[in-house]
């Protein structure tokens, strides 16, 4: 799993919490770094911020899906609105979570992803 956001509290909460859950996870705090590490290698998760200096979570989940089209993307924002929920899901994305999420709802999500891909029981 990657996790970008440009908020490195949010990095630094959700890194752990998904590391004691089971799961691998790499964070990164700037747009082109975790863009660099995708086109390195695929990950089956992608939960990435909307707002960020660089590159706007938008950008990057299209980048995402170009290069691995079976990547799943959650989309965290402090800015959600039905617009931007419309393009994100246009664009492939799995999930929209608003901003301020509690961590249960970003595993929930992650756990749907698994179900779906039929990963878990």
């Amino acid at each position: 799993m990657l996790v970008l956001d440009d908020e490195p509290i949010v990095c630094k909460r959700l890194k752990p919490f998904f590391q004691k859950a089971g799961y691998e996870v790499e964070a990164f705090n700037q747009p082109l770094e975790a863009l660099a590490r995708i086109e390195t290698r695929r990950f089956d998760v992608v939960i990435t911020d909307l707002k960020m200096e660089g590159l706007d979570g938008l950008s990057f989940l299209g980048k995402v899906k170009a290069l691995h089209p079976d990547t799943d993307v959650i989309l965290i924002t402090g800015f959600a609105t039905m617009e931007t929920a419309r393009q994100s899901f246009r664009k492939g994305v799995f999930d929209c979570v608003a901003k301020p999420f509690k961590l249960a709802e970003l595993l929930d999500g992650v756990r749907r992803i698994e179900k779906e891909r039929g990963l878990s029981s």
